[in-house]
């Protein structure tokens, strides 16, 4: 079984051969540093793994198994940022473990894991503790060996990690005190980057970000790579259950989706429109989940806000079981989902696309030209849609005629979003307008969802024998938001009008 530990920390370099001689300082007397005790040293044997092309390397993240000290097994490092590492640990084996191998699934699909570079480093470690003798972080000082091929490189690195629940900026006030006694924070964010480097194997520099030019081609094709690297980032998150992570991950798919049919005239439909089925697959199997995460917690911060006098009978005690049921069989279909064939297939089949992108003419006008009228589009298609549910009667039918108005202006929202690098403050301010009115249509739908799980468990309800009551009381809550919000929609869609017309120019 895999564990995880959230690793913060900074490493430093000597600046020079003079400052390496010194060594490193004492930091007693550093911020709340009353003591530094040695823990002696270790020797560390650490084998990294990753694909012939340097996936793992080119996205931040390493892989090794190592040997030696007090946490030997196999290792993964996924970045959260600068400084900041998930590890995620499994038992010593010969072969990658089957959990750490499923998180890199989107990354190496298909390709094998092999040996890159083996680093020994002989590590001094001291601990830092605090007037309690409580401990702050651990400071290690390693001599590395790296070796790839035939190829050896040397170097010392000292690095500083905090120990769980200290307070980072520990780590400014160490840096301070080395700057003085000559270290500086190092270049290379891992000593796997470091090794790499040194050995002449530097990684693949991956496409900057923004767009590689001003043709509505190369934006178009710059916002595609990020929702691609977004898809690829949330899977292993989505794996391990992290909040908000399939929000994320459907979210990417759905913009991938929305940029191939606003962009059109951009990139040729016939490619991409197969495409955007399977994304739109991935996203319902993702959504399963999600839908039900929102919509338990809608329910439960319902439930919350009634008097008490207004609950009555073994109502939470029924949520819960509803919810357990319905989460434990999405979570299963997402995981499903994520494992099969046709997944692996989708995310090769995105890469190939922006390797190769069936571009259009309109591909080489210029974006400020180019985008205005896609984005327009979308927009003018959300008017139709707006208009056709404010004229519908209140009911079922007004009902599906505001869920298909929130799809549309999702999509405008999405196309603005995309533009923005290009047409700039006109379609930021589009973005915002639109995004106001998806949520409220969101939250809207979310009602009608909502009161449809409520009549379903006040129906169980008493067919236990249980006061139905309380199901009733939030399901006429539902009805009265839901009304409130029908009545804000047409002032809010005003709003949207001034914005439009920026963009149209």
């Amino acid at each position: 079984m895999a564990d995880t530990k959230r690793e913060i920390e900074r490493k430093f370099e000597f600046r020079t051969t003079k400052a390496g001689r010194r060594g490193v300082p004492d930091l007693t007397g550093t911020a709340a540093i009353a003591a530094v005790t040695d823990q002696g040293t270790a020797e560390l044997d650490a084998v990294y793994y990753d694909t012939p092309d340097q996936r793992l390397a080119s996205d931040g993240l390493t892989l090794r198994r190592r040997t030696g000290g007090k946490d030997a097994g196999w290792h993964l490092k996924l970045p959260v940022a600068p400084g900041v590492r998930d590890e995620i640990t499994a038992p010593l084996g010969d072969t990658v473990p089957d959990e750490l191998t499923a998180l890199l699934r989107s990354r190496v699909r298909d390709t094998p894991l092999e040996p890159q570079v083996r680093l020994l480093s002989s590590r001094k470690v001291s601990h830092l503790l605090d007037a309690d003798g409580a401990l702050l972080a651990e400071l290690s000082t390693d001599a590395v060996v790296a070796e790839r091929a035939d190829t050896t490189a040397a170097w010392t690195e000292v690095e500083v990690e905090l120990a769980d629940g200290a307070d980072p900026a520990l780590l400014d006030a160490v840096e301070k005190t080395f700057h003085k006694a000559g270290l500086r924070v190092s270049d290379a964010p891992s000593k796997l980057a470091r090794a790499l480097t040194e050995t002449g194997a530097q990684p693949p520099a991956r496409p900057g970000p923004g767009p590689a030019g001003d043709t509505a081609g190369a934006h178009v094709l710059s916002y595609l790579r990020e929702q691609r690297d977004t898809l690829i980032a949330q899977d292993p998150a989505v794996r391990r259950g992290l909040p908000d992570s399939v929000h994320q991950m459907r979210v990417a798919t759905r913009r991938l989706r929305s940029a191939f049919k606003t962009y059109r005239r951009i990139l040729d439909p016939a490619e991409t429109g197969p495409l955007g089925e399977e994304l739109r697959w991935l996203a319902t199997a993702l959504g399963v989940d999600r839908d039900q995460e929102v919509l338990m917690e809608r329910i439960r911060t319902g439930l919350d806000d009634l008097p008490r006098t207004l609950v009555l009978g073994p109502v939470r005690g029924r949520l819960k079981v509803w919810n357990t049921t319905r989460r434990s069989g999405s979570r299963r279909a997402a995981l499903a989902a994520l494992d099969s064939r046709r997944y692996v297939a989708l995310l090769d089949a995105l890469d190939a696309l922006l390797a190769d992108p069936p571009l259009r003419k309109a591909a080489g006008r210029p974006a400020t030209t180019a985008l205005p009228a896609a984005v327009l589009g979308d927009y003018e298609r959300l008017t139709g849609r707006i208009e056709a549910a404010l004229a519908t009667d209140p009911g079922q039918g007004r009902d599906l005629a505001l869920h298909e108005a929130r799809k549309a202006a999702k999509r405008a929202r999405y196309a603005a979003e995309a533009a923005a690098p290009a047409l700039g403050k006109p379609a930021r301010r589009l973005a915002n307008a639109v995004k106001a009115v998806q949520t409220l249509l969101g939250d809207h739908r979310d009602g009608v969802v909502a009161r449809e799980a409520l009549r379903g468990l006040a129906v169980q309800a008493a067919g236990a024998g249980e006061s139905a009551f309380t199901w009733g009381v939030l399901y006429a809550r539902e009805e009265a938001l839901a009304e409130r919000r029908e009545r804000e929609l047409p002032h809010l869609w005003a709003a949207a009008a001034g914005p439009a017309g920026a963009v149209r120019g």
